[in-house]
């Protein structure tokens, strides 16, 4: 039998608990071995939880406890699930988690230290929810060069923008409706604002080139300049407005970023709707490979936690195929200004001043009342967006994937 512990009963510690209890004989049978939940920590109690007995207060319980082999962290945030984290790893305990602050902030010591000490630290659930893709990055697609990731990586940001489209409602109703639903926090900034975002995308960096991107170094818009014109404009294109999460390596270079793109309706992240995610991964032998599948939510995250759990039980610890990489240095990102794609820009100035900027870079594609929306012909780089942005009267830019 293994005794684990898990680090926070909000939505996923309970959700995983309840995995482990529901499907006990089929995790046993995949695992070869059962797994005992003998410490749950949490600053609150759950008088009417059937776990309530395994309930403590007190980390250095299951710290100091030799019969805890494992431990599950899913209490949010950086701090204490840092600091837990690492005294759980250096006493000799794997550790699986959900967070994706504490990953894509402290990824490579941690990784570092359960090597160290021979065990593991695995975290399948903190990109993507229930999706299963970075093991699949990492075990599945290892024969390949990870060319590029593009990803809707916020359930939240997607449900906002699919609800836009398809009912016409405004950001502010929209949001409001996600939060009565829960799929929003009272405090939506980190969703909204893409910060959520640039955490998955740095942690698909580590992944898919072997460099940890700091969130902080990843170039990040969100959602709450996008308005209903927009997303009008971007209908009658042949376009939706995605909050896309971007990674791709060329010459040896990152370029990582996080902003609103119109998605083509050709390309399969374009139907990606309501809290639903989708990864987009291109590799040199495979092409491209599609991952989708619900990226939050209670069980479908606690499953991700749970499969990582029964890696490390069934491998018990050497045979687990554990992910690697380090930190990324500035010598290891690409000059963001000369990043290139195609362009929209929606613009007050009249059509004959608009050629006058373009030229024949641009197709012409909508007029409307006071505006005039263009799609640039060929990429255009952050810098000679920037030069359009400083000769145009410009209501609204947005990158094209």
């Amino acid at each position: 039998m293994i005794s684990m512990a898990i680090l926070g009963f909000g939505v996923v510690g309970s959700g995983c608990a309840e995995v482990l209890t529901q499907n006990k004989d089929l995790i046993c049978e995949s695992c070869g071995s059962e797994i005992e939940i003998k410490y749950i920590l949490d600053l609150r109690d759950f008088p009417d939880s059937p776990f309530a007995d395994r309930v403590v207060h007190d980390f250095q319980v299951i710290l100091n406890d030799p019969e805890v082999s494992l431990v599950a962290e899913m209490m949010g945030g950086s701090h204490p699930a840092y600091e837990f984290t690492k005294a759980c790893l250096c006493a000799g305990k794997s550790v699986v988690t959900s967070n994706k602050e504490v990953v894509s902030n402290f990824g490579t010591e941690l990784l570092q230290l359960a090597e160290q000490n021979g065990v593991s630290y695995l975290f399948e659930a903190s990109v993507g929810g229930g999706i299963p893709v970075l093991r699949s990055i990492y075990v599945d697609l290892a024969s390949n060069r990870i060319r590029s990731v593009n990803g809707i990586l916020n359930g939240t940001t997607n449900y906002i923008l699919s609800s836009m489209k398809e009912h016409g409602t405004s950001f502010d109703d929209a949001l409001a409706q996600a939060q009565k639903l829960g799929y929003a926090e009272a405090n939506p900034a980190a969703d909204v604002q893409g910060l959520d975002a640039a955490r998955k995308v740095a942690i698909l960096c580590g992944l898919c080139f072997g460099k940890l991107v700091c969130p902080a170094s990843i170039p990040t818009t969100g959602i709450t300049g996008i308005s209903g014109k927009d997303v009008e404009d971007a209908a009658k294109l042949g376009y939706a407005i995605k909050l896309i999460g971007h990674a791709d390596v060329k010459d040896g270079k990152i370029t990582a970023l996080v902003s609103p793109r119109m998605v083509p309706l050709s390309n399969p992240l374009s139907g990606v709707s309501d809290v639903f995610n989708g990864v987009l991964v291109n590799g040199n032998m495979v092409g491209d490979v599609m991952f989708y599948g619900p990226g939050a939510g209670k069980l479908p995250t606690a499953s991700a936690v749970v499969a990582d759990i029964i890696d490390i039980v069934s491998g018990k610890g050497g045979a687990v195929k554990k992910p690697h990489f380090v930190d990324a240095v500035p010598e290891d990102l690409a000059d963001f200004s000369s990043y290139a794609c195609v362009r929209y820009f929606r613009v007050s100035n009249s059509l004959s001043e608009v050629s006058a900027v373009f030229g024949t870079d641009a197709l012409h594609l909508l007029t409307g009342d006071g505006y005039v929306s263009v799609i640039t012909a060929a990429p255009m780089s952050e810098r000679e967006a920037d030069e359009i942005c400083e000769k145009l009267d410009v209501l609204s830019t947005m990158r094209v994937l």
